[in-house]
Parts: structure tokens; C-alpha cells; sequence
């Protein structure tokens, strides 16, 4: 059946929206963006300063002060706070705090009066349901197209997409705690002379407490469960841990990070039960003050600790480069390397991970110092010429790298144009915005294979070395979008597909670059970019390392303390 009309620009319109929203609101978001970002940074580096021990003591010891009797749940609190102390993810814990606290704050904040609006006015309900529908069942990851739009990358689009995600909640527990307040106490409060605003403070909202502290806990939980989403635009925390994993199939890392997760969530999700008790629970417990107290001197020392700890920490300002890189084993593996040398030189390095489009972006906005992520001039040529007018490029920090098709050798084809009926007609890429998915998506095309059926499946690049071992063990067919430097050529015998169109061009170079002010802003850290420069050999080295079980930071120390006249160099 033909089309009735012609297909709708919505998706341009929306674009259209954002564009204009951004050019014309630029001045309030980067507003927003800055504050936002001092008050979460120092937030976050409160809650750093308070001692690991003093925090893990602090919350079992409230966890005890208002369980009563229920131990259980003191001494999850106290080993689920020491598991992640053990497995160094405190740092990315108080960051998930932070994000947590901030967007159910906003969420409540605007949530309980929203609620409250549309319990007494039926047209606001009539307006404010379906907006609640559509920002519940939109997918949280739609809402980072705008975040990043708006606010650039790190904890302030993080926030901005959380709030939008775990507000509903709120406003509808509000909306109906209050609508539940029985007839006849409100006829009777009316009868008596009551005002509204006596009638809602005095009546409606005591008996809708429990209604709308329901609500509140799934906000948190919401917010919560936004963190890995978050992280893919730069959010830190848990989260990032867990993308990480997802983007390199590592089951034990992401298993880690996750349960650190599960841990935290079941800790607030408790606590904020807690502050549910009913009149009638209340009444039968009696009144016990010294919790308040004993749990207000808690808090003080808490904190008294942590702003202690910072002004200590204060002058000790070190010079400071933000890293972002694409989460590629190859870029994963330069950018560690480089951070721990700047580390050890007496340079704070904060690396974030990023989507390929979004880490080119947040260098041109200047939203991150540099990258030494490029691969040019095929594979990035389209984020290149979008934003080569906002960056400096400091030139190759490695020579030689390919991209193409990769198979195991023991195939018989040795070119794309062979190509029939081979792996089911599938080819297993990795992430969708890579320049290499866009070229593999090109040679389909030229090399006539789309029209036979076949197909490129996304995936990760971590996904892809999974299914490429996989295969090889089984010594069946696979063809996979590879690159080289990467440890999986040193692991197996592969072949690249020879690609008589050249369609994914020549050999590249993985290039530094970086914001157009920073030689001006830090020019000692310019200048160790600039002289940043190793080998395939090297990259790989550190790969195959990190494949075979190490950490990338201890893969990292170990190359660097073997090559240490070359890596002085980058700092002369």
C-alpha cells in the first residue's frame, strides 16, 4: 500500500528545536553548566575527603540507630561499603552519590509541587499526565541527544537527563497521596474554617506523607538507574565502570562495578524506608529524640572530617589535563599510558571515556583539554571536518595504523570482492559511530554484497574480540571490522581482506589533538602532547597485556618503566 502523504520532517523539526533552544539559550545553559558543575565537583570532593573508614563507620552506625533490633541490615550496610573500599571504587561511589543526590533533589523539589498543582486543578492533571507518560516510556537514552546539546559532557547533562527520567514518580505519588485524603476530614477542615494552605500543611499532606515518600524512593531508585547511561557522555562514577565492561565484554569488571551498584541501591532504598513510618508505628515505638541527635552528631563529625581533610588538600593543586578518549583497546591502552607518565611526572590527569562523536565535540567546546584518539584521514575524517576549525592538531603520536575487514587466515578469501556466502553473509562490527562501521557500511555498497543480503551488525569493540575467539576456537568462518595497532592480530593469525576499491583508504595515524586555547591556558601540558609519540609495537604490547588479565594501569607502569628514556623525552 502506497504512502498517503508525504513522510513528516519530525526528526528535523526536533533538530531545528534543539538548534534553536542552543544558539539562543547558550548564555543560561552555560550558566547552569558552570554552576552545576562547581557545586557537584565540590560535592563530590566533600564527600571524597570524608575518610573511607569514617563514612563506612558513620553509615552502619546510623543503619544501627534506626533499625532497632534488625541487625541485618547494620551489617550489609558495613560489608557492602567495605567490598567497595576493597575494590577501589570508592572515588567512582562518591561520584554516584553525588549524581544520585542532586537529581532526586531537583526531582522532589520540582515533583511535590507539581503533584500537589495537579491534585487541586483538573485541567493541570489533564495537561501534566501526558507529559508524565511520554518522559516515563521515552528511552533514557533519547534524553542524552539534548543533554549534550545543552550542557556539553560530564555530571551536568548526567543530572539533566536523570531528572527528566526519575521525576514522574514524584508528581503522581503526590497527585494521588493527596487526591486519597478522605472526603469527610476534608469536609470537616473545611467546616471548621480551615484555609486552603492550612487545610494542605495541617491535613492533606501528614496523612499523604507515606503516598508521596513511596514516590520519592522510586525517584531514587530511577535516578539510580540512570548512572550508566549518564556515563556514556562523561558522567564519572560506577556507571563508567560498567560501560567500560559492557564496551570491552569484561564479565569480571562489570560484575564488580555492578554489585557496588546493587550495593548502594539497597542501602538508600533502606534508608529511605526508614522515613516512611506510619502515625500509628510512631505512636506504638514512641518517641526516641536521642536518634535525631545521635544521628545529627554523626553528620557533623562526618562532615567536620571532610572540610578538614580539604583544606589540608587545598594547596596541593597539581597541573591538571582532562583526557578524553573513544573506548577502542588501541585508545584505551595511549591514553593510560600517557596519563600515568604525566602522573608520575607530577601531573593530575582526569581521563574520561566517551563516545566517538561526543569525545571530538567536547574538545572543540572545550569542554576537555585533548584526545590522542584521531585516527586520520579516513576513519575520523567526518568528525575532523566538522571541527577543524575548533581544535589544534598536534600531529601523529603513532604512524602505520590500518583499518578493513578482518578473518581468521585459515579462510580462503583474501579480498572483499571474493566474498559470497561466508560467515551467514555477517559481518560483526563494533561500536555504530565508529569510522570504521561507516566505511565497512561503504564497501558493502561497492562491493555489490548489500544487494546479496548481507549485513554489518554493531556491537562493541570488546563484543567483537569475544565473538572473533569464539569463532577461531571453533574454527568456524567470521569476518569483523579490525584495526591495527590491536592485540588480537598478536593473539591470533588474522588477515585483512585485501579492498581493491579502497574504500577504507590507506594507512593512518593516530593523532594528538586538542582545544585551541590550551597551548596559551597550559603550556606545559602542550608541550608533553605535542612531544607524545610511540610504536604499533608499543600499543600493542600494552594491549596484549591488558587482554591476558593486567589492569591498563599496571600494563601502563610496566611498559613505562621499561622505556624510560622515551618516555622522558615527552617531557623535555
Amino acid at each position: 500500500m502506497g504512502e498517503l502523504v508525504g513522510k513528516l520532517p519530525v526528526a528535523q523539526w526536533v533538530e531545528d528545536i534543539v538548534d534553536w533552544l542552543t544558539t539562543n539559550l547558550s548564555g543560561m545553559f552555560n550558566f547552569i553548566q558552570t554552576v552545576g558543575n562547581k557545586l557537584m565537583d565540590g560535592m563530590t570532593a566533600g564527600l571524597t575527603a570524608i575518610p573511607a573508614w569514617m563514612f563506612i563507620i558513620g553509615l552502619t552506625a546510623l543503619a544501627l540507630i534506626f533499625s532497632s533490633k534488625k541487625l541485618g541490615f547494620v551489617f550489609f550496610t558495613f560489608i557492602g561499603l567495605l567490598f567497595i573500599w576493597n575494590q577501589n571504587l570508592w572515588a567512582d561511589l562518591m561520584s554516584t552519590l553525588t549524581l544520585v543526590l542532586v537529581s532526586s533533589i531537583i526531582s522532589i523539589v520540582i515533583g511535590v509541587p507539581l503533584g500537589i498543582w495537579m491534585s487541586k486543578k483538573e485541567y493541570v492533571a489533564r495537561v501534566v499526565q501526558p507529559i508524565l507518560d511520554f518522559m516515563q516510556t521515552m528511552p533514557g537514552f533519547v534524553y542524552l541527544i539534548p543533554a549534550v546539546a545543552f550542557f556539553g559532557i560530564g555530571v551536568v547533562p548526567g543530572v539533566f537527563a536523570s531528572v527528566i527520567f526519575a521525576l514522574p514518580p514524584t508528581v503522581r505519588m503526590t497527585n494521588l497521596g493527596i487526591r486519597q485524603v478522605p472526603n469527610d476530614l476534608v469536609e470537616a477542615a473545611d467546616s471548621f474554617g480551615s484555609t486552603p494552605k492550612q487545610k494542605l500543611f495541617k491535613l492533606e499532606l501528614p496523612l499523604a506523607t507515606s503516598t508521596i515518600l513511596a514516590g520519592i524512593n522510586q525517584t531514587i531508585m530511577l535516578a539510580l538507574s540512570m548512572v550508566v547511561i549518564a556515563s556514556m557522555i562523561g558522567a564519572p562514577g560506577l556507571g563508567r565502570g560498567v560501560l567500560s565492561a559492557v564496551q570491552n565484554a569484561d564479565v569480571g569488571k562489570g560484575f564488580v562495578n555492578g554489585l557496588a551498584l546493587v550495593v548502594l541501591a539497597i542501602i538508600i532504598d533502606r534508608f529511605t524506608q526508614k522515613l516512611n513510618v506510619s502515625p500509628e508505628d510512631k505512636v506504638q515505638n514512641g518517641s526516641k529524640p536521642w536518634r535525631k541527635w545521635a544521628a545529627l552528631g554523626i553528620f557533623v563529625v562526618m562532615i567536620g572530617t571532610g572540610f578538614a581533610n580539604s583544606f589540608v588538600a587545598s594547596g596541593a593543586k597539581a597541573k591538571t589535563l582532562d583526557l578524553v578518549y573513544v573506548q577502542w583497546d588501541s585508545e584505551v591502552a595511549s591514553s593510560n599510558v600517557l596519563a600515568v607518565a604525566m602522573q608520575q611526572h607530577g601531573y593530575k590527569v582526569n581521563l574520561t571515556p566517551l563516545d566517538n562523536s561526543i569525545m571530538w565535540q567536547s574538545v572543540a567546546n572545550g569542554q576537555a583539554d585533548a584526545s590522542v584518539s584521531a585516527w586520520l584521514p579516513t576513519t575520523h575524517s567526518a568528525q575532523y571536518n566538522k571541527y577543524k576549525d575548533q581544535i589544534d592538531l598536534l600531529g601523529p603520536n603513532l604512524k602505520g595504523a590500518t583499518t578493513g575487514l578482518v578473518v581468521p587466515k585459515y579462510m580462503k578469501a583474501n579480498s572483499i570482492a571474493d566474498l559470497t556466502t561466508e560467515a551467514n553473509k555477517n559481518i560483526t562490527g563494533i561500536e555504530p559511530g565508529a569510522g570504521e562501521m561507516k566505511a565497512a557500511t561503504k564497501a558493502l555498497t561497492a562491493y555489490g554484497l548489500k544487494s546479496q543480503g548481507w549485513q554489518l551488525t554493531p556491537a562493541s569493540s570488546g563484543a567483537m574480540t569475544v565473538a572473533l575467539g569464539k569463532a577461531i576456537k571453533a574454527h568456524q568462518d567470521i569476518i569483523v571490522t579490525g584495526w591495527q595497532p590491536h592485540w588480537m592480530f598478536q593473539k591470533y593469525d588474522l588477515k585483512y581482506l585485501k579492498d581493491p576499491k579502497h574504500v577504507f583508504g590507506e594507512a593512518e595515524t593516530i593523532n594528538t589533538f586538542t582545544r585551541k586555547d590550551l597551548k596559551q591556558d597550559k603550556p606545559k601540558v602542550y608541550k608533553v602532547l605535542k612531544n607524545f609519540k610511540w610504536t604499533k609495537a608499543d600499543m600493542e604490547k600494552v594491549m596484549l597485556d591488558v587482554s591476558n588479565g593486567k589492569t591498563v594501569e599496571s600494563a601502563a607502569k610496566d611498559w613505562i618503566s621499561k622505556h624510560p628514556k622515551q618516555v622522558d623525552a615527552w617531557f623535555k
